[in-house]
């Protein structure tokens, strides 16, 4: 029943992916598609197909994966059932050393960005999981929460400060900083390829040790479990998840609360399908966001990170109201 729920997931995806090719300021033709690949002709259908819709729709998926397997990795490591790569301020870290690198160094390779990215996202997640850890009992939802909170305001500001010296950079980083995936291409994707795959497949892997840490570090360890290695291996996971996504794509909130919320709720806890189904849910969130964000204000688009705040911060709300742990 689950393999088949999942079947169905990745075909509900590749069709939210078809209609983001399909549809948006300007509808396309199926036929057009097809036709872009078969028979290209360098018609403007064909080449805003290729070049834009496309790698466009790609993204998305990939980042929407991404972040939601991220977000569903740091709430078992944090025991914080609102734990997420933007809550904790992973992005906001990756998101601030792509500004510096770019803005005030000049860095325009993607390569170099996501490298960037990734740095920024190791040490601001060192950092939160440092402050959450001082004191004698150790980390603590709370404790967690707020020092991850701090951290993304501090970075945060720190990134607004820094744009702020310079006019040029505020208009080249801003749509990106809220979170879009318009006006990206193909090469940008394929740089951060290789880091997503290996931190996807480092969460499948860690799949079954995630389920024995979900009993507490205790019982983990009476089973034989080096907890340690598990979180330190986790949480370099959802710093190559969560930095390749902010390179390609910028700080999308929500996605990591969202998603794994809802397949623990539809599936229960078994991460051996929670990460599956995290990656292909959080890939049509993302996807379909987008969609939706060609429709608000027509002919304009709204960033994709706006749809994702609407749908995302509510659903925080009643999570952060039940005060319940993951189960």
């Amino acid at each position: 029943m689950r393999l088949f729920g999942l079947i169905l997931s990745i075909l509900v995806l590749f069709t939210a992916m078809l209609c983001s090719v399909l549809f948006g300021v300007t509808d396309i033709a199926p036929a057009a598609v097809w036709q872009s690949f078969t028979q290209y002709n360098g018609s403007g259908d064909h080449l805003v197909i290729r070049t834009a819709r496309v790698p466009r729709a790609l993204i998305a998926a990939a980042a929407g994966a991404c972040l939601a397997v991220a977000g569903a990795i740091m709430q078992v490591i944090t025991r914080n059932p609102i734990a997420s790569p933007s809550l904790f301020g992973v992005n906001s870290g990756a998101s601030f050393f792509i500004v510096i690198a770019s803005g005030w160094l000049g860095v325009t390779g993607m390569q170099s960005l996501t490298l960037a990215a990734l740095l920024g996202a190791a040490i601001s997640g060192f950092i939160v999981f440092l402050l959450g850890s001082v004191g004698r009992d150790g980390m603590t939802p709370v404790k967690i929460t707020l020092a991850g909170a701090s951290i993304a305001a501090f970075f945060h500001s720190l990134t607004q400060g820094f744009m702020l010296t310079d006019g040029k950079m505020f208009d080249q980083v801003l749509v990106w900083l809220v979170g879009s995936v318009a006006g990206r291409d193909l090469p940008m994707l394929t740089a951060v390829v290789p880091y997503m795959a290996i931190g996807l497949l480092l969460s499948l892997l860690l799949s079954r040790h995630l389920n024995v840490l979900l009993m507490g570090d205790d019982v983990a360890q009476s089973l034989g479990q080096k907890t340690a290695a598990v979180k330190w291996l986790s949480s370099a996971a959802v710093i190559l998840l969560a930095g390749a996504s902010v390179a390609v794509a910028g700080p999308i909130a929500f996605v990591g609360i969202i998603i794994p919320h809802l397949v623990r709720y539809a599936i229960s806890g078994d991460y051996r399908w929670v990460i599956p189904y995290s990656a292909v849910w959080g890939g049509i969130l993302l996807v379909t966001a987008d969609i939706g964000s060609r429709y608000i204000a027509m002919p304009e688009e709204v960033p994709v990170g706006v749809m994702t705040a609407i749908i995302g911060v509510p659903f925080f709300v009643y999570i952060a109201r039940k005060e319940k742990l993951i189960r």
